[in-house]
């Protein structure tokens, strides 16, 4: 059976029965939530470890390591890390309870408007996630500790906190994350008519100049971890470019047939 999209329903259901299922998909929201923060919690030292493994990795042989100043921190890091990772892996129930709770409000051409940029979303925030800790990260904490050693006869250890790291992971994964939206936002924009493809074309060099002021102000001040995010970004923005060409000559080549076969109707 082929996958179709009903139209908007018709029932006019009463402003109560909206308000509980909006409450019962919040309920299921957040159950799936708490589920998922449970399993992570007893996991919570096992993804710290997964966390750590590129600060691991910088640090010469046998030299990482984490430390903690006060003594509830690493309870509250593990507390972080459980419902940072929850968010992730619940997202898809919570991102369908929204959607299902949406959808019946929307015309068919509308949720086949919108149901790419639902799945392209966590695609390329995963996909930004992953470039940071697989690439950016590990480039930047080695920069970091390239600081150690001495200055005026004075020793200089990196001694980073659990707290501190966490923190900054976080900064990270969420920044790349959020930074590889972009072609979302611009399609949405683009499909709400609020920009064209040929002013973005022509603004190209203001959205260098953006791109790289992005970089410089999410990654470490080095140039390699700057390049890392505005190279992919900048990319993302042309492919935003090229995937508004197609959709401005499909709208285009549905109006010429609607305009054909009006006067043979």
């Amino acid at each position: 059976m082929a996958f179709k999209l009903r139209d908007i329903d018709d029932t006019q259901a009463p402003l109560l029965d909206h308000l509980i299922e909006l409450r019962t998909r919040l309920m299921r929201a957040l159950a799936a939530l708490v589920v998922a923060f449970g399993v992570c919690l007893y996991f919570a030292d096992d993804i710290l470890g997964f966390l750590a493994r590129p600060l691991l990795e910088a640090f010469p042989p046998g030299q990482g390591r984490l430390i903690y100043t006060k003594l509830y921190e690493v309870f509250f890091v593990e507390l972080k890390v459980a419902l940072f990772s929850a968010f992730f892996i619940s997202f898809p129930v919570i991102a369908n309870q929204i959607w299902a709770f949406i959808a019946p409000g929307l015309y068919a051409k509308e949720k086949r408007a919108f149901l790419p940029f639902i799945i392209a979303t966590p695609v390329l925030f995963i996909a930004g996630g992953s470039l940071a800790y697989f690439v950016v990260m590990p480039t930047a904490f080695r920069w970091f500790l390239g600081f150690e050693g001495t200055a005026g006869g004075i020793s200089i250890e990196a001694l980073p906190s659990a707290g501190d790291y966490l923190s900054l992971v976080m900064q990270f994964i969420l920044a790349f994350g959020v930074s590889f939206l972009l072609p979302v936002l611009l399609l949405l924009l683009h499909r709400a008519g609020l920009v064209e493809r040929k002013q973005l074309a022509a603004y190209r060099r203001y959205v260098m100049v953006a791109v790289v002021t992005i970089a410089a102000i999410v990654t470490p001040p080095d140039p390699g971890s700057q390049l890392i995010l505005a190279i992919p970004l900048y990319l993302l923005f042309e492919g935003s470019l090229v995937i508004m060409r197609f959709s401005e000559r499909r709208e285009s080549a549905g109006s010429a047939a609607a305009e054909t076969t009006e006067p043979s109707s």
